[in-house]
């Protein structure tokens, strides 16, 4: 199936939805940085990256002619800053906001299937009105805003024509949903907003998938049973204690009669801990394994603990306000994620790499889509789509 990616970023749900099963016949970002690390990346032979067709450019002067046939799935995530919960909140008023391109493309192209990412503050009571502008702009894409038009105004007009409930032309079937990375096997708590729509005239119904990992098979696995502490063979003296916001959930998983529960969380031990002590002369075996210095604690900036999924990813370094990239030891010490690590996080394959500066490779990593919840998603955005030919295939009989 074949799919296009609107600003690939550091690559993470292109790549998600390459291992899905769809093949991109066009990714796109204006970054140079961004397009460095993908370049790189398709010279060292990664697999699926190698065979990204990139286009280097701003998505407002793309000509999506140069698309020569059918598209199954548009891919988007757009620029999270004007919504972003740490950035200046300026919404529909950013530069930045690439909402309507993203519907000018599904019109364009007119995917069988659209799948966009973006931060939670997208969900924010103070966007309500224009988050639900974004999401009639992409139903009904044919309906284009006007020169000189005001958004509200174009709003009142997609307004109508939903309750007007006219379903020739093109449209499409929205969901959305918030969904946190670690329900999914990703070991860092990330909530991410989805929206996925399928053209009306495919007959998909969609669900968002359930979510696989819990917190409470985690607790159950290191309070409960001791499984976790025994497959990373930590000794019962070298165990730490349970963290005190959580005993009385613990307290109340021990009454549990064993039941059929998700697969446990998993943790920042879970993902790193067949990695090697960082090195600090740049001699190691592993790429992008190189120790950082300058970490430290104060108050409200400390790191995320082995023994959790990480705390979230953000698009900075030293200025991060909680010490999200940064790894607390049980004793007290603290050092930065290495580059390598903050990839293992957001589950990219160890063969990718991020060349360049630290300030620039953090940045691409906290922008980025954790791949293994972008292929999630994904896969089962296939899986509707190959049903919908084969329900179709049956009618035409």
């Amino acid at each position: 199936m074949r799919s296009v990616d609107l600003f690939v970023g550091a690559g993470g749900l292109a790549l998600g939805v390459s291992r899905a099963g769809f093949r991109h016949v066009l990714v796109t970002d204006c970054d140079p940085h961004v397009m460095a690390t993908i370049r790189e990346n398709q010279v060292r032979g990664v697999k699926h990256v190698r065979e990204w067709p990139l286009h280097e450019g701003d998505v407002r002067e793309l000509d999506y002619s140069i698309v020569s046939d059918s598209v199954d799935l548009l891919a988007a995530g757009p620029p999270c800053q004007p919504f972003s919960f740490g950035g200046n909140h300026r919404g529909h008023r950013d530069a930045r906001d690439m909402f309507s391109e993203v519907a000018h493309a599904v019109q364009q192209l007119r995917p069988r299937a659209i799948l966009v990412e973006n931060v939670p503050g997208l969900l924010r009571s103070r966007f309500e009105r224009y988050f639900g502008y974004i999401v009639l702009q992409l139903t009904y894409p044919e309906l284009v805003r006007t020169v000189g038009e005001h958004w509200q105004s174009h709003l009142s007009r997609l307004m109508r024509l939903r309750a007007a409930g006219i379903t020739t032309g093109l449209a499409y079937d929205i969901e959305v949903a918030l969904l946190n990375a670690a329900d999914f096997g990703v070991p860092q708590f990330r909530k991410r907003v989805f929206i996925v729509g399928f053209r009306s005239d495919c007959r998909v119904k969609w669900r968002f998938p359930t979510p696989t990992h819990s917190l409470d098979s985690l607790l159950f696995d290191q309070w409960v049973t001791g499984e976790y502490w025994d497959r990373h063979r930590i000794a019962r003296r070298d165990m730490p204690e349970p963290p005190p916001r959580l005993r009385p959930r613990i307290d109340r998983l021990r009454r549990m009669l064993p039941s059929q529960r998700c697969q446990p969380w998993r943790t920042v031990r879970d993902a790193l801990g067949n990695l090697p002590v960082p090195s600090k002369d740049g001699n190691c075996p592993v790429a992008d394994h190189r120790f950082i210095p300058g970490a430290r604690i104060y108050l409200g900036h400390t790191g995320s603990l082995w023994d959790e999924p990480a705390k979230t990813l953000k698009a900075g370094d030293h200025g991060v306000p909680g010490g999200e990239n940064m790894l607390l030891g049980y004793d007290g010490s603290v050092r930065y994620f290495t580059v390598r690590e903050a990839a293992r996080l957001q589950t990219f394959p160890d063969d990718f790499v991020f060349p360049g500066f630290w300030s620039k490779t953090t940045r691409q990593l906290g922008n980025a889509v954790p791949v293994k919840l972008g292929e999630t998603i994904a896969r089962e955005v296939r899986g509707k789509l190959m049903g919908s030919v084969v329900s179709a295939r049956r009618l035409s009989r």
